[in-house]
């Protein structure tokens, strides 16, 4: 059921944690992804110095795509790439399942973009 609190399974060790890397990046264009088997996004992030990374995002439920342009999101940036269809997401933007869709994580206000979450 959605908000219980389970045990946690698998620890990580801090140096584990650290190896994880979230960064935070600038939505610069979402696009509806037409090859994929579940409605998604093809989103390209700019990660200031790391660069600008794309990623296929199944968001599509709670954010139209004209209102992501330009959104700070997190997402993890060392993961290999997937390719998904013709498609190869370089990122995994990180979010919340819920009962009406994915909810992005975000910062509350903006950060420079490439900054990694501590």
């Amino acid at each position: 059921m959605a908000g219980e609190i389970h045990e946690v399974n698998h620890p990580l060790s801090s140096t584990e944690f650290e190896r994880v890397e979230m960064r935070i990046g600038t939505i610069l264009s979402a696009q509806p992804f037409e090859k994929a088997k579940k409605p998604a996004y093809q989103l390209e992030i700019d990660f200031g110095p790391l660069g600008i990374r794309r990623s296929s995002a199944q968001i599509t439920t709670l954010y139209p795509a004209q209102e992501l342009v330009g959104r700070q999101v997190v997402a993890v940036v060392n993961f290999p790439p997937k390719q998904i269809a013709n498609f190869f997401s370089e990122c995994l933007v990180l979010g919340v399942p819920g009962a009406a869709g994915v909810v992005l994580l975000s910062t509350e206000q903006a950060v420079a973009n490439g900054s990694r979450i501590a």
